[in-house]
């Protein structure tokens, strides 16, 4: 499978920041997956799980409660308000 580059910010900084092969969150109309070519846009995040699965397919699951998801040609940028809004499970 393809890979692209995501991105997980807050104001205190960098949360995580590599390569991957699927982001699985909700946004504001309902579950989204993320793969590599996805078409570009921009949601808010709700609140629910979410699922980072790594290059490796191991998988990173934490919970969000609100962010702002960006979805471009070549990589994904997720906005959350605090660090501890991701937590790995």
């Amino acid at each position: 499978m393809k890979n692209y580059h995501l991105t997980v910010m807050s104001p205190d900084g960098e949360i995580f920041n590599d390569d991957v092969i699927s982001l699985v969150l909700r946004g504001a109309e309902g579950d989204l997956a993320i793969f590599s070519g996805h078409i570009p846009f921009i949601t808010s995040v709700r609140p629910g799980k979410c699922v980072i699965t790594l290059t490796n397919e191991e998988e990173i699951e934490g919970h969000l409660e609100s962010g702002i998801l960006n979805v471009s040609k070549d990589s994904v940028s997720l906005l959350v308000g605090d660090k501890n809004l991701f937590k790995k499970s």
